[in-house]
């Protein structure tokens, strides 16, 4: 049986740029970052380095040459803050492409795009 979701896998065309996105403008932290010596590199990162799910960031390129028959478009996340209006603010100021502040039946919400023009999600949950 399945018990949580561990790590999402995020295929990035440039894994450095990615990294500076995730840690300088959203706030997430590196938790770890592996490398196989012959060209394969993944790097993981988390909202706090004690959360349950992560996101690991791969080569594109590369993932598509190993695996060519993989889905690699971002995958469409769902994010949590328990203070949208600060985090859309901070990210705004930080010149991050943010959608609309929007009210949904769940709660409020907006999406933001990262350097490579991903967009991701965040819900308000108090």
């Amino acid at each position: 049986m399945i018990s949580k979701i561990g790590q999402i896998m995020l295929y990035v065309n440039n894994q450095d740029e990615n990294v500076k996105f995730w840690t300088e403008k959203v706030g997430f932290s590196v938790i770890s970052e592996e490398d196989n010596g012959q060209g394969m590199k993944w790097i993981e990162i988390a909202p706090t380095k004690d959360a349950e799910t992560s996101i690991v960031l791969h080569n594109k390129e590369l993932i598509a040459k190993m695996q060519p028959e993989l889905n690699l478009q971002a995958p469409s996340l769902l994010l949590f803050s328990d203070n949208l209006d600060a985090l859309y603010k901070d990210l705004s100021d930080k010149q991050v492409t943010v959608g609309e502040l929007v009210t949904m039946p769940s709660g409020r919400v907006f999406n933001f795009a990262d350097n490579e023009g991903n967009y991701f999600a965040v819900l308000e949950r108090k």
